[in-house]
């Protein structure tokens, strides 16, 4: 996967479409990311103590990496990510610009 834990990326496709958010967090087995206040969701949470009145807790869902486009550090554009390989170090780079992002 090429995207990592605090990118900065684009939502192509869904309710959010073109909003922009840090990923917050990488499930790789399901090929998804939670993201800074994208795809919210509300959860009613009971009341864990007597007397305690329940709550509504909205949080972040997560979002299928194929609806989503890394913004380059460099060019401050969606841009699709590569790699060069450079020894025996992998770097991923910026296929507009050609900058390590």
């Amino acid at each position: 996967m090429k995207l990592k834990k605090n990118d900065i990326v684009l939502i192509t496709a869904g309710k959010d479409k073109g909003k922009k958010g840090k990923v917050l967090q990488v499930f790789l087995k399901q090929k998804k990311l939670m993201i800074e206040g994208i795809n919210l969701k509300k959860k009613h949470r009971r009341p864990k103590k007597s007397g305690e009145k329940g709550q509504i807790v909205v949080l972040p869902g997560p979002v299928d990496v194929s609806n989503l486009k890394l913004i380059c550090s460099k060019c401050a554009k969606p841009a699709r990510t590569g790699y060069q390989i450079d020894g025996k170090k992998k770097k991923r780079i910026c296929k507009k610009c050609q900058q390590e992002t």
